[in-house]
């Protein structure tokens, strides 16, 4: 293991601590803080709140409990969906995602009524879109561009182990490094280290939890071609399975399976990952195909949330708030909560408003966009068959392309569950409904009629 530093304050160029040492913090702007901000977990929620902290004059230490600048999350959908996107753009990302191969996640999902087809006709307005593109080389890119940023302190090889609280305020944390022990004081704690998040528990904010009813198993795979080139998206009641195409030609293909099939999976994981696949609706061909990666997963993946703040202290990405894998919401939900945070808190953090008040308002933004969604995946994340709002939903975007359109937005995270049940949506879909039952069955008062 070795300790990395890097310190980016005053140039723009980036500058190379040799192997094992330390590089000397730089001397506070402002007495008895050492940084504004510091920042637990440098992946994607933590380089993007670095990133745009910076951007806005706030002194930011990042801290990552990892030495390897190329450290990536395994377990993840690999998914960056449309509410990403204009984070994306305001990091100046999207040209380096697309020189990095990643693919935009256009998708069609399969039901019991058939398949939703959102992508526009070729004459039609296009959908927007995010981005699919593996986390080896996602969370690497965001690392660099935040290191590179100037205002950003990378500092790798350092886990948080305590808060530093005084008055019962938070003014900082302690963090493990491989030269022993260190205290880094500032206005701003943020955890962005995950479901699991010391920040949070030193802090003292709880964890609600929903139970999920269902397991996770996911690969990658070389030369799997899809339908249309685009993701796959299975619904099976209760059982699920996606198929994304990534960068590099590599398609992450997941099964997400009650638990009632545990110990089949349990006793033969590869033989049962393999012949779940083969029986999906117009199957992937994943017996020609290549596998690159060992299959990995987790047999029970709670969803959680928490309070997004506490005295000194705010939660983002996984730390505040984990969202059912199935979705694939959780890299956007990242993003979007970096970028909330920091038009919040950035004036308060740099010592020219009132931090708690700040703290207030991204509490308040974080739950007026992300509780409904939280609710409703929670929900499903039983296991249950779908309920007749979505029965009437999911069967009229399988006959209806402005209908699948309408989906879209809401699979994308771009509208709400309000929007997307709203009294003129549900009156589209039950007329488009009608339609085709009309057109399917005849009247009751016809229907002796012969040819």
């Amino acid at each position: 293991m070795f300790l990395t530093v890097v310190s980016l304050h005053h140039s723009h160029e980036r500058h190379h601590t040799p192997k094992g040492a330390i590089q000397r913090m730089p001397k506070p702007e402002s007495a008895g803080y050492d940084y504004d901000v510091v920042i637990g977990g440098a992946g994607l929620a933590g380089s993007a709140a670095a990133i745009l902290l910076a951007r806005r004059g706030v002194r930011v230490a990042l801290l990552e409990r990892r030495s390897d600048p190329e450290a990536h999350k395994v377990l993840c959908t690999h998914s960056l969906t449309a509410n990403a996107y204009p984070v994306l753009d305001e990091l100046g990302l999207i040209p380096a995602l697309g020189k990095s191969g990643a693919v935009r996640n256009e998708a069609r999902w399969y039901t019991r009524w058939g398949w939703i087809e959102p992508r526009a006709a070729p004459a039609g307005p296009e959908l927007p879109y995010g981005y699919n593109i593996r986390r080896s080389t996602l969370d690497p890119l965001i690392r660099s561009h935040a290191a590179k940023t100037p205002g950003v302190d990378l500092l790798l090889g350092h886990q948080v182990t305590g808060l530093v609280r005084e008055a019962g305020r938070t003014l900082g944390v302690r963090a493990r490094t491989p030269r022993g022990e260190r205290e880094i004081r500032a206005r701003l704690v943020v955890g962005a280290d995950g479901k699991d998040s010391a920040v949070a528990k030193f802090a003292g904010v709880p964890a609600r939890l929903y139970e999920n009813a269902r397991f996770g198993y996911l690969a990658h795979f070389r030369n799997l071609p899809l339908h249309g080139g685009i993701g796959h998206a299975w619904f099976l009641e209760p059982d699920m399975a996606y198929a994304f195409p990534n960068d590099d030609g590599v398609t992450v293909l997941a099964v997400l399976p009650d638990k009632k099939r545990l110990p089949a999976f349990r006793e033969d994981l590869e033989g049962s990952f393999f012949e779940f696949v083969r029986a999906l609706p117009e199957a992937p061909p994943i017996d020609s195909a290549e596998r690159i990666t060992k299959i990995s997963g987790t047999v029970n993946y709670p969803l959680h949330s928490r309070k997004p703040t506490a005295p000194g202290v705010a939660l983002i990405g996984d730390a505040a708030l984990t969202g059912d894998p199935l979705w694939g919401v959780g890299c956007g939900w990242a993003l979007q909560s970096a970028q909330w945070l920091a038009e919040a808190v950035a004036s308060a953090a740099t010592g020219r408003g009132d931090l708690g008040r700040s703290l207030v308002v991204y509490a308040r933004r974080h739950r007026r966009r992300l509780r409904g969604h939280q609710y409703l995946a929670a929900d499903f994340a039983k296991a249950r068959p779908f309920n007749p709002l979505e029965r009437l939903m999911f069967s009229a975007a399988a006959r209806d392309e402005s209908v699948a359109r309408h989906m879209h937005l809401f699979a994308s995270r771009l509208i709400g569950p309000l929007r997307f049940l709203n009294p003129v949506a549900l009156a589209k879909a039950s007329a488009v409904n009608i339609k085709h039952c009309g057109a399917a069955v005849p009247p009751a008062h016809l229907s002796h009629i012969g040819p």
